[in-house]
């Protein structure tokens, strides 16, 4: 099954999976602090990938995808 080019899909490791959840981060050692990196990730992948990120020190946000606003000149 090929998906849809205007579905997106999560970013965890070999996941097809529709996207639900937009997780922001920051790695601070080579990002402004106003940037935002995002990952995209499944309801089954959202609390592995966010835990990833904010073990790290670089998760700053997790929003549903249809409530995800970009900042400003992103």
């Amino acid at each position: 099954m090929v998906p849809d080019p205007d579905t997106p899909i999560c970013s965890a490791k070999g996941c097809r999976a529709a996207a639900v959840w937009v997780l922001a981060w920051n790695n601070p050692k080579i990002h402004t602090p106003e940037r935002r990196k995002t990952w995209l990730a499944c309801e089954e992948h959202r609390e592995h990938l966010s835990q990833f990120l904010g073990v790290r020190g670089f998760l700053k946000d997790v929003v549903r995808f249809e409530e995800w606003r970009a900042p400003e000149g992103a």
